[in-house]
């Protein structure tokens, strides 16, 4: 195999291209290499939002207190991804189609689905809001008049182009995009380095100290990002090869991970040589104002370059999520591309909530709802069947006439921890515990709730007699 064809994926037709296996198992024949996949995953690896969140661990825990959420998010979002990852990969599904199989049913993987969906309304704002930011600094714009929502909308199409046609067209995007951002970033750092004095780490102090306090909330950052970071990684895990095991999607995970942290840890370098400049820590964490002001117009096209890669993925993963929800409520099927263009549009109507104001809240729900629902399917695969044999591990069930509509364990155990975390969210106890508290226990409800009613949510009562037989008869 030539050095190209471990970048590049197999041929297949454009309607296969663009709908990209949403609702279906990927086929054998369409499986893609492990270093195809991984530079796929590079758009989300360099990321502004990694640069942004680096800055704020710093400032909130100082050097070297931001290790500790730092390697607690490396870490956990290696070893479930990998987890997760293996089991997509296995089966050729999505994670919401897998959701339907492991404990929820096809309407109940519904609502994980449009939960899920919406994430990615947030991450395509927060990554065109400071594109928007870098055009305003430099052309000097009002952030939220119209022209910079034209704007916004304007980059944002680049990336509904480069989604179009799914992994084919993300995969050429990379190929060229990976080099230029490369390029344009050691460019950035030269310019940083000359025209500013660089602040190394034994200088980063937390702004209010290091308490015990600030280090919950630095934890709760990262905790949003351990299972969604999995997340997008497995809706491009399915085309890795059936045959590649936990090790092999554990090193998947494990070098984007670290890809990341060295982003986070250049984020914080360029934050804390910044402030003094810039004079508030607020604009110190918006890559979108700092860019501009070290690397001038080329920190312009920096921040559009980086925007257009990391929002086609999550205009692909959201597409995916929302194809499924209707898929499974709906009779009349719509287009991938069409719930891509409808995020696109949702995007554009939010632009003017400026939601870079949001970033904490958001990843406090984020990890309420996303590690809770994927810790339940991750108990429900490796406890309830792998361990207690409810159902088999292998040729999971997503078609509507083989799962249940509505399997009450799995939305049971979401709702509890999602009820749980709320009261976080709403203050009734901090908030920096919601998201723990939440991912234990939905799968604490869920692996009870299965056992107690042996399992007999998981299929249609038409197919419930055959499958228990083939369950007890199997070794």
């Amino acid at each position: 195999m030539s050095l190209r064809m471990y970048f590049t994926g197999p041929t297949t037709s454009l309607d296969d291209q663009v709908e990209s296996y949403a609702t279906s198992r990927v086929p054998a024949s369409q499986r893609w290499p492990r270093p195809a996949v991984l530079l796929v995953l590079t758009a989300n690896v360099t990321a502004m939002f990694w640069f942004s969140l680096g800055g704020q661990l710093g400032f909130l825990l100082g050097w070297p207190g931001m290790l500790l959420p730092l390697a607690y998010m490396v870490l956990l979002a290696t070893v479930f991804g990998s987890l997760i990852m293996r089991i997509s990969s296995r089966e050729g599904l999505s994670v919401p189609l897998l959701t339907r199989g492991l404990g929820f049913g096809s309407k109940g993987a519904a609502v994980a689905s449009v939960v899920y969906g919406f994430n990615y309304v947030f991450y395509f704002l927060f990554e065109g809001s400071i594109v928007a930011h870098s055009l305003s600094q430099f052309f000097h714009i009002s952030i939220n008049s119209f022209a910079a929502t034209a704007v916004f909308a304007l980059v944002g199409l680049a990336a509904v182009v480069f989604a179009w046609r799914g992994m084919h067209s993300m995969n050429l995007l990379q190929r060229w995009g990976t080099p230029v951002f490369l390029v344009l970033f050691v460019v950035g750092m030269i310019m940083l380095a000359r025209g500013y004095v660089l602040v190394g780490p034994g200088q980063w102090e937390a702004t209010g100290g290091v308490t015990s306090t600030a280090l919950w909330q630095g934890f709760n950052l990262a905790n949003g990002q351990i299972i969604f970071q999995a997340l997008i990684a497995t809706d491009y895990g399915r085309f890795i090869k059936k045959s590649v095991g936990y090790r092999g999607t554990g090193v998947v995970m494990l070098v984007e991970l670290l890809m990341i942290a060295v982003v986070m840890l250049v984020g914080a370098l360029i934050s804390f040589s910044l402030v003094p400049h810039l004079g508030d820590t607020s604009l110190a964490t918006d890559p979108g104002v700092y860019f501009v002001a070290f690397m001038g117009l080329i920190g312009v096209i920096f921040a559009v370059v980086t925007q257009v890669r990391i929002n086609v993925v999550n205009l692909y993963s959201g597409s995916l999520a929302l194809s499924n929800a209707w898929d499974a409520v709906a009779p009349r099927k719509i287009g991938r591309q069409w719930w891509m263009l409808a995020l696109f549009m949702v995007g554009i109507l939010g632009y003017p909530i400026n939601i870079l104001n949001y970033t904490d809240t958001f990843l406090a729900v984020t990890g309420i709802m996303t590690n809770t629902w994927i810790l339940i399917l991750l108990a429900d695969y490796f406890v309830c069947r792998k361990l207690c044999k409810r159902a088999p591990t292998e040729n999971i069930d997503y078609e509507e006439d083989r799962v249940r509509a509505w399997n009450p364990c799995g939305l049971i155990s979401m709702a509890a921890g999602v009820i749980v975390g709320a009261l976080g969210v709403f203050e009734v106890y901090p908030t920096y515990y919601a998201s723990f508290l939440a991912m234990i226990i939905g799968p604490a409800v869920h692996i009870p709730l299965t056992l107690a009613t042996r399992g007999r949510f998981y299929l249609p009562r038409s197919a419930q007699s055959a499958a228990t037989k083939q369950v007890i008869a199997s070794p």
